[in-house]
C-alpha cells in the first residue's frame, strides 16, 4: 500500500481507535477512556482473549494475544493496530444494517429476488422452514401468490422477519458483514438474530407467537403519524390514557397509537394549530397501551427462551442506545408496549460506529430518508435500501452489493 498523507493516516488511526473503544465498552458494559490502560479499565483475561478474537475476525492476523496487554493505553494499542493494518485503506466499507418494521410489507414482496437469486431463495426457504411449524402457512407460498393475507398481523410479523433475515444473510454471504445492527419494532427480531442474540429457531417461534397474539386483540385501535416533537406528543397523550407514543422516528416525526376515538380528539387539537396528521393503515394499535393484554401471554412463552448477548453491536430501539445487556425475556416483553425510539438509537449508532454505509434491510425503503437526514446528507454515510419496493429484483440486489464493495463484481474490479 502506498504511503498515505499525514491527515489520512491520522483519520485511519482514529477509525481504529473508535472501533477498539467500542469493543472494549461492549465487554465492560460502560463507556471507556482511551487514555487509560485496559487493565485499569477492568478488562480481564477472558474479555482480553475475546477482544483478540474480534481483532482477528475484523482485521486478520495483525497482533498476538499478548500485544493487547503490552501497550500502556487503549489509544496506543489502537495506534499500533492501525500501523500494522497495512491492508485496509481509509475507504474500507463499514456497513450498518437497519431492519424495517411493520408497515413495510406488501403482497409479493421480494418475489423477484426469490425467483432469480439462488442465495436469497435458500435463506428465505431456511427461514420459512423455521416458521411454518408455528404458522401452519408457508411464507414463501404466500409471497409467490401475491396474497393480500400478508397484511394480517399473524402473518405480517413472521413474513417480515423471514424476508429481513434472508436479505441480511444474502448480504453476509456476499461479504458484507455489519459493524452494527438496529431494528424498528418487529425488525428487532431479525437484527437480534443476525447479531447472534437469538437463534433462527427461537426467533421464528417468537415472531409467530407475537403476531398471533396481537391478531386476536379487540378491534378499535389505530395509529397516527404527526409532525410534533416528542415533548409535544407527551403533552397530547397525557390527557388520553388510551393513547401512547408508538414511535419517535425523527425530531418532529412521532407516531401516536391507541384508541381511535382518542386519536381523533388529538387530531382535532392539532388541526387547530395547523399541524398535519396522517392515520396509518394498520389493523391494531401497535406499541400502545392497547397491547397490554398480549404481554402476559407473550411473557409466558418468551421466558422459556434462552436469549443472549449480541455478538455484533445491537442498537436497541427500546432503550434508544447500544444495548450491552443480554436480550432475554424481559427485553422482548417490554418491547411490545414500549415506544420505538428509532431516532435516538439511530443517532447513537451513527455517532459511535461512524459507518460508511447504512443499509435498510426490508421489502421497501421506509427508514432511509430519516437516516439520510440524521447522517447529514452528502457529508454522512451512504444510505441505501436493499430493496426499493415491489419491483426490486436480483439485478438491483447485485447493484447494492457492488455499491458495498462486495461480491464477484467488486472482486473483479479490485483484481482479486
Amino acid at each position: 500500500m502506498q504511503d498515505q498523507p499525514p491527515r489520512a493516516q491520522d483519520d485511519f488511526a482514529v477509525a481504529h481507535r473508535e472501533w477498539l473503544t467500542e469493543r472494549v465498552a461492549h465487554y465492560l458494559g460502560r463507556p471507556v477512556d482511551d487514555t487509560v490502560s485496559l487493565a485499569q479499565e477492568g478488562l480481564d483475561s477472558v474479555a482480553g482473549l475475546s477482544l483478540y478474537g474480534d481483532i482477528e475476525e475484523e482485521f486478520g492476523s495483525l497482533i498476538e494475544p499478548e500485544d493487547i496487554w503490552a501497550y500502556p493505553t487503549l489509544r496506543q494499542l489502537a495506534d499500533f493496530l492501525a500501523l500494522r493494518d497495512v491492508n485496509r485503506g481509509g475507504s474500507k466499507v463499514r456497513a450498518a444494517f437497519v431492519f424495517t418494521g411493520q408497515g413495510s410489507q406488501h403482497p409479493g414482496m421480494t418475489s423477484g429476488l426469490y425467483l432469480n437469486s439462488t442465495g436469497y431463495r435458500a435463506f428465505l426457504d431456511e427461514a420459512d422452514a423455521a416458521i411454518t411449524p408455528w404458522t401452519k402457512q408457508s411464507v414463501v407460498k404466500m409471497i409467490l401468490a401475491d396474497d393480500a393475507g400478508i397484511h394480517r398481523t399473524a402473518m405480517t410479523q413472521p413474513a417480515l422477519f423471514a424476508v429481513e433475515y434472508a436479505l441480511a444473510r444474502t448480504l453476509e454471504e456476499a461479504g458484507v458483514h455489519p459493524v452494527a445492527v438496529l431494528g424498528h419494532g418487529i425488525g428487532e427480531f431479525a437484527a437480534a438474530t443476525v447479531a447472534g442474540a437469538l437463534t433462527l429457531a427461537d426467533a421464528a417461534k417468537l415472531v409467530s407467537m407475537r403476531g398471533a397474539f396481537m391478531q386476536y386483540l379487540p378491534p378499535g385501535g389505530g395509529m397516527m403519524a404527526t409532525c410534533v416533537t416528542p415533548y409535544e406528543a407527551a403533552e397530547l397523550v397525557a390527557a388520553e390514557p388510551a393513547v401512547g407514543i408508538s414511535a419517535i422516528n425523527a425530531a418532529k416525526a412521532v407516531v401516536l397509537s391507541g384508541d381511535k376515538a382518542a386519536l381523533e380528539r388529538i387530531e382535532a387539537r392539532l388541526e387547530e394549530r395547523g399541524v398535519p396528521c396522517r392515520h396509518l393503515a394498520v389493523s391494531h394499535a401497535f406499541h400502545s397501551p392497547l397491547m397490554a393484554p398480549v404481554v402476559a401471554k407473550f411473557e409466558a412463552v418468551v421466558r422459556r427462551m434462552p436469549g443472549g448477548a449480541a455478538r455484533v453491536p445491537f442498537y436497541s430501539t427500546v432503550y434508544g442506545r447500544l444495548a450491552t445487556e443480554p436480550l432475554h425475556a424481559p427485553y422482548w416483553t417490554e418491547q411490545i408496549t414500549a415506544p420505538v425510539r428509532f431516532a435516538d438509537a439511530a443517532r447513537s449508532l451513527l455517532a459511535q460506529q461512524t459507518p460508511t454505509h447504512v443499509v435498510e434491510i426490508g421489502p421497501q425503503a421506509v427508514l432511509t430518508p430519516y437516516l439520510r437526514r440524521m447522517g447529514g446528507g452528502r457529508r454522512g454515510p451512504v444510505c441505501l435500501p436493499v430493496c426499493q419496493g415491489p419491483a426490486s429484483d436480483a439485478v438491483d440486489l447485485a447493484g447494492v452489493i457492488s455499491a458495498l464493495d462486495a461480491g464477484p463484481l467488486a472482486a473483479a474490479l479490485s483484481g482479486a
